[in-house]
């Protein structure tokens, strides 16, 4: 299953020709101005979820099926209450017992579901590319949502931490930012960096051993710290990721507790960091491998803020991927007209 993530295809895949989203597969590609707009949307969207009915009718009609060949509580159960509070109707496919478990194809599952007239594939795959794959391959006018492929890329864990960033920061510009801990098999790692340089952070740093860093990531525009301690040093954001051990092949690490005595976040490393660095994890935590209770709980932490985001994200983009394709149907049907009226004059 391969799909091209050169950043001009890519664009040109998710994006319509007036430049609206489409589809959402990755941050690459994308312009600062449209990951603010998303960001914007977000904003707006967040009072939803304080209403005593907690409902838009932006998506009323549609249907979305939530597509997951990995496991997943957080990020599925976020989408179903994104879909659901933009009143669209939800499927929950099961891998496990669905035909794919059976022999067949994801080109005839995908078949299937949209001869079910569904609008938008929401999808999480242990392949990487496998999001490009199905939105070369859909049907025009149905929407595909990236929920997480492979290594490559999870786009909208990016975005809900690029709202939290800015809810508590109120700006990019200027920030020092790291990202802690497994960056080499982390699809977020991937995607919160080319998120944050697009919209103009002063630096991007990771931190970690060597052997949990990509071959040549400072190619994707970022810094390198192997010691926590001199990494952490002017931080505005910290960003904790979790040991992905069900990635990892071969001893990549001695032990979980020499990892948490060389790049736990403690209390104590914390003081390190500007005195009002924010502290973030896309989940779920290992409380006593990559961070200690006191700070995942304490003042400085907006893990939390990070799930309520996750929500208001996940209905910016799908309402806007949407609007997009109905945007793109409207102008076919728009030229389809003309060609009609044009032939009849002749």
């Amino acid at each position: 299953m391969q799909a091209s993530h050169d950043t001009s295809l890519t664009g040109s895949l998710q994006l319509t020709k007036t430049g609206r989203l489409k589809h959402f597969l990755t941050i690459t590609g994308l312009s600062k101005e449209l990951l603010t707009e998303i960001l914007d949307t977000a904003d707006s969207l967040i009072e939803v979820g304080e209403r005593n009915i907690k409902k838009v009718p932006l998506l009323r009609g549609k249907t979305v099926v939530n597509l997951f060949f990995e496991a997943s509580t957080r990020t599925r159960s976020t989408f179903e209450l994104a879909a659901k509070r933009l009143s669209a109707d939800v499927l929950n496919l099961n891998i496990n017992t669905s035909a794919t478990s059976k022999g067949e194809s994801l080109s005839d599952t995908l078949k299937n579901l949209e001869a079910m007239a569904s609008d938008m594939f929401v999808v999480r795959h242990a392949q990487s590319g496998a999001a490009h794959f199905i939105a070369e391959s859909v049907t025009p006018g149905v929407s595909i949502v990236n929920a997480g492929d492979g290594w490559h890329a999870h786009p909208t864990q990016a975005m809900l931490d690029m709202l939290t960033i800015r809810q508590n920061k109120g700006k990019f510009e200027g920030l020092r930012v790291a990202i802690i801990g497994d960056i080499l098999h982390s699809r977020v790692a991937r995607s919160q960096i080319r998120a944050l340089n697009t919209l103009g952070v002063k630096e991007v740093r990771v931190i970690a051993p060597n052997t949990l860093l990509p071959k040549h990531v400072e190619s994707l525009g970022v810094t390198v710290y192997n010691s926590m301690d001199e990494g952490l040093k002017d931080l505005d954001v910290i960003i904790m990721l979790r040991l992905q051990r069900e990635r990892m092949q071969g001893a990549l690490l001695p032990s979980e507790s020499e990892y948490y005595n060389l790049y736990g976040l403690t209390t104590e490393r914390l003081k390190m960091a500007k005195p009002d660095a924010i502290v973030m994890h896309p989940g779920p935590i290992n409380r006593g491998v990559e961070i200690e209770s006191e700070v995942a709980d304490g003042e400085q932490s907006v893990i939390l803020d990070q799930v309520t985001n996750g929500i208001a994200i996940r209905m910016a983009v799908m309402s806007m991927a949407m609007g997009g394709q109905m945007e793109e149907r409207q102008l076919k049907q728009k030229t389809h007209n003309e060609l009609s009226e044009s032939e009849e004059r002749l």
